[in-house]
């Protein structure tokens, strides 16, 4: 019998979290809470796949470059995401381990190296946006800008950062691993970051390039291209709510598609808030999706998957 699949995307900050030092204690640490809860959800009985963003950490390899230029030649962005690809995955996959061991949990944890393909015609290329890495002085960021053309913006008159494009997920080489990982029993960390940035050139080769593409949209790709049963949408609220703080605030248990539709038409969901969860929310079940459970880590991890979170079913 095939087991049903579960998709869970998770940010970067699950680990690395605002105002912590980032040593790898406090990332151990982080990662263990997670495999709470993680844990709970392959105890439902669910085939699981890990997505994790990875903002803070690659962040943190390009201040490390920065300081070291004059001694060791740089990485390029796809292989800074390779590497937090690597680190986290094994922070994860270790602490997970442990957990289900210690769940009598008898399942397999395998991290996958993730590329991901974009179209080299991305619009996105054109006008890079999204802001990664350290904050120079403006003298620097034109010495980076001239010596290796970077794109660079002013950030809010806290200094000056390198942009880059986030273009859209097209196409994930190692989509057939995953699969027969899943399908064999075993959970599955893949894609993190967004998944390492890669283009085929006029002969099919592979070649990475400057770029992050958003962890969501690609989260929201594999759990399409997987089939899963459940993808599971995490937030700082346990549950969705109507007439969110208002007084009269009220909690949900379930929605259909149609009545997710309607509450955000009504603008129940704000754009800055829970709007673009919904809007995922209701892509996943448009392609063939069964369900979408939105709830907080916290929630997640103390309380039982059955009855946790708020689901949004097809109609």
């Amino acid at each position: 019998m095939t087991r049903k699949i579960a998709l869970i995307a998770i940010g970067g900050n699950a680990l690395l979290q605002e105002k912590q030092l980032g040593v790898q204690e406090e990332q151990l640490e982080n990662a263990r809470q997670t495999a709470e809860m993680f844990g709970n959800v392959i105890k439902a009985g669910y085939s699981l796949c890990v997505v994790h963003g990875n903002g803070p950490q690659v962040g943190n390899i390009l201040i490390q470059q920065e300081e070291a230029a004059n001694r060791i030649p740089p990485y390029t962005l796809d292989i800074c995401d390779a590497m937090t690809q690597g680190s986290m995955g094994y922070m994860i996959e270790r602490t997970l381990i442990n957990r289900l061991a210690f769940q009598k949990l008898q399942v397999p944890v395998t991290t996958i190296l993730t590329e991901v393909v974009v179209d080299k015609d991305d619009p996105g290329f054109q006008n890079p946006t999204k802001p990664v890495g350290p904050f120079y002085r403006e003298h620097r960021a034109q010495e980076l800008q001239a010596q290796k053309r970077w794109h660079m913006k002013e950030d809010s008159g806290r200094g000056w950062r390198k942009v880059v494009p986030s273009p859209k997920p097209v196409e994930i080489v190692q989509l057939d691993a995953v699969k027969l990982l899943l399908e064999a029993g075993h959970c599955v960390i893949a894609g993190g970051g967004g998944g390492i940035p890669v283009i085929r050139d006029a002969s099919g080769l592979l070649v990475g390039v400057e770029a992050v593409i958003d962890k969501d949209r690609l989260s929201s790709l594999l759990a399409e291209k997987l089939k899963a049963d459940t993808y599971v949408i995490l937030t700082g609220v346990p549950k969705v709510a109507l007439d969110f703080g208002k007084p009269t605030q009220r909690w949900v248990d379930r929605l259909t598609a149609t009545e997710a539709a309607k509450h955000l038409a009504d603008g129940q969901f704000p754009a800055g808030s829970m709007g673009p969860k919904i809007e995922s929310a209701l892509a996943f079940l448009a392609s063939g999706g069964h369900e979408v459970l939105i709830t907080s880590p916290e929630a997640l991890e103390r309380e039982d998957y059955a009855t946790v979170g708020t689901r949004i079913v097809r109609d």
